[in-house]
């Protein structure tokens, strides 16, 4: 495993150190729906174009998926999870709690355990995710649970927010993106041995 603590690689650029095309995509994201320039967008301003680009997916994932916020989160807490991504968990977890998923569902994923007590939608949700991390595909029966629920475009969709967000997480990880001041490391590291 590799060190992931130590200074941030990749800090916040001054404005005046930007190029104009990192300040132009670096207003999109500021003026759009998150409002900030927090996580990976910092270091992804290193590559404006991709910055742009992945901007632009994560905001479908994260406001217009066809999967319900409260699915959706799961989806990418099982991701940061999976990557051990302190600040990805961070910022989701509080989504997660304000689009209403259960905190002992949460609490769970966040132990590396399978969440006793899940409602067919997120049951169905949590294993596509973990099946996916885990197995670097989905079982025929994970697959129908998913398309009978919430479609083909549902699957897609769910697939979308796992990747991106482990492009997330892995961004995340590299640069260090730190945590607020006394906020403690949520996570404590998986054994890649588990079940």
């Amino acid at each position: 495993m590799t060190d992931a603590t130590g200074p941030e690689r990749l800090p916040a650029l001054a404005p005046e150190r930007m190029t104009p095309r990192q300040r132009e995509v670096a207003g999109a994201i500021s003026g759009g729906p998150r409002g900030g320039l927090r996580g990976p967008f910092q270091a992804w301003l290193r590559s404006p174009e991709l910055a742009d680009r992945f901007q632009r997916v994560g905001e479908y994932v994260r406001f217009q998926s066809s999967i319900p916020a409260a699915l959706n989160e799961i989806a990418i807490l099982v991701t940061a999870r999976e990557w051990t991504a302190q600040f990805e968990w961070y910022a989701h977890h509080a989504l997660a709690m304000q689009a209403g998923l259960p905190p002992a569902i949460a609490e769970a994923i966040g132990r590396g355990e399978r969440p006793a007590e899940m409602d067919a939608d997120q049951r169905v949700v949590y294993e596509f995710a973990a099946e996916l991390h885990r197995e670097r595909s989905v079982s025929d029966a994970t697959y129908a649970a998913v398309v009978e629920r919430f479609g083909e475009q549902g699957v897609v969709d769910l697939v979308a927010a796992c990747g991106y967000y482990v492009a997330v997480a892995m961004t995340l990880n590299v640069s260090r993106v730190p945590l607020p001041e006394g906020v403690a490391p949520p996570l404590a590291p998986l054994s890649r041995a588990r079940a």
